[in-house]
């Protein structure tokens, strides 16, 4: 019988859908069978473009950003408080899972669902529950209240979250970074993000002088739009704009099912340090431009891209469109200047085939070890 995966996305950005749909079509072909849930109708509808059918467990859970990315800790907080205490939400939802479960050798958590968290550390379920992260991910859910609480409390909360998630039978932490896999022998595996593959082949020289732009749906800020695209002209930038937040405006487009195939074959990249759009910076030698906003886990990340000498620049957007226009404008000039990394397009296209196998390995290896015999 080949292994049968359930795969549950969370549709907070579109990096865990991403992810999901790049390992479900790897896992598919690879004879798995995978069944994704999601958490929004948004998320079904993005995993929807990429033929990937994914039923909305329930739209209660969340995390909860501003117009302009900024992470809203108060109303997260609340939000997360009301999912778990109201017996209508989580426990509801640990229902709905418990039958999927019964028809599933594996569980796969991306990234940090509470209901699977909650099962993960259960006697009975946990056997069959792996959690899915980003190394910043689980860094910042474990400080979530360092210097909002007194220390004593925040380090009990991170202490209990480190309890819970390692209860589980396996956990994958994943880093744009990561090399070769690795495995600590007591069930946390450390693998290198995965990433789409790009056909190597070449491509006309008005591709290579084109910014690929990429905003999740949290971005909505009319003048951090404005700053951008102004600064971008300012660069003599033509860009490829993508992000559901402002599919009204001209010139953007609500989703690209072949972005990545564009930013592969970019000048540069722009978009927010998350893991996905660091990766493919990462595997295709693409210089990117990152605009940070107030989320712990990306600052997180735009400060390793730093120390690992990746190519790239950060923009922070403060609530002044001019001022940002120019920063923009300067932070894609400076990477118009770096060499071109065209000649690596074939090595980026092996690299993200090996990722994508190394997750396909280690997931079709663990559902069979949990089946058991």
């Amino acid at each position: 019988m080949p292994p049968r995966i359930l795969y549950l996305a969370t549709a907070d950005a579109r990096g865990h859908l991403m992810r999901a749909q790049l390992l479900t079509h790897a896992l598919r072909e690879a004879g798995a069978q995978v069944r994704v849930l999601t958490t929004s109708d948004e998320g079904a509808r993005f995993l929807a473009g990429f033929g990937i059918e994914a039923p909305v467990l329930s739209r209660h859970y969340a995390v909860q950003f501003d117009a302009q990315q900024n992470m809203l800790r108060r109303e997260t907080d609340r939000n997360v408080a009301q999912y778990m205490f109201r017996p209508e939400r989580m426990l509801r939802d640990v229902w709905k899972l418990r039958a999927h479960l019964r028809d599933a050798d594996l569980a796969v958590n991306d990234s940090f669902h509470p209901a699977l968290l909650l099962m993960g550390w259960l006697p009975f379920w946990r056997r069959k529950v792996v959690h899915v992260y980003g190394a910043s991910l689980r860094h910042a859910l474990e400080t979530n209240f360092s210097g909002r609480m007194p220390g004593f409390v925040a380090r009990v909360f991170g202490r209990i979250v480190a309890w819970q998630i390692d209860r589980s039978l396996a956990r994958i932490e994943h880093d744009f970074a990561y090399g070769e896999p690795q495995h600590d022998g007591r069930g946390r595996h450390r693998l290198a993000t995965p990433v789409a593959v790009v056909d190597a082949a070449g491509h006309g020289d008005e591709a290579r002088q084109m910014a690929a732009v990429y905003l999740n749906p949290h971005f909505q800020e009319p003048a951090l739009a404005d700053g951008l695209e102004q600064g971008l002209a300012d660069a003599g930038v033509p860009a490829h704009l993508v992000g559901e937040g402002y599919a009204h405006r001209a010139h953007w487009h609500a989703r690209d099912e072949h972005w990545i195939e564009a930013a592969a074959r970019s000048a540069f990249i722009v978009s927010a340090p998350g893991m996905a759009a660091l990766s493919i910076a990462a595997v295709y030698r693409k210089p990117i431009l990152l605009l940070l906003t107030d989320q712990p886990e990306q600052a997180i990340n735009a400060g390793r891209a730093a120390q690992l000498g990746l190519a790239h620049r950060v923009v922070v957007w403060r609530g002044d469109a001019p001022k940002f226009a120019r920063a923009v404008a300067a932070a894609a000039g400076d990477l118009l200047d770096l060499p071109d990394g065209e000649a690596n397009a074939s090595e980026g296209r092996q690299a993200a085939m090996e990722r994508l196998r190394h997750w396909t390995v280690l997931l079709s290896g663990l559902a069979e070890a949990a089946r058991g015999p």
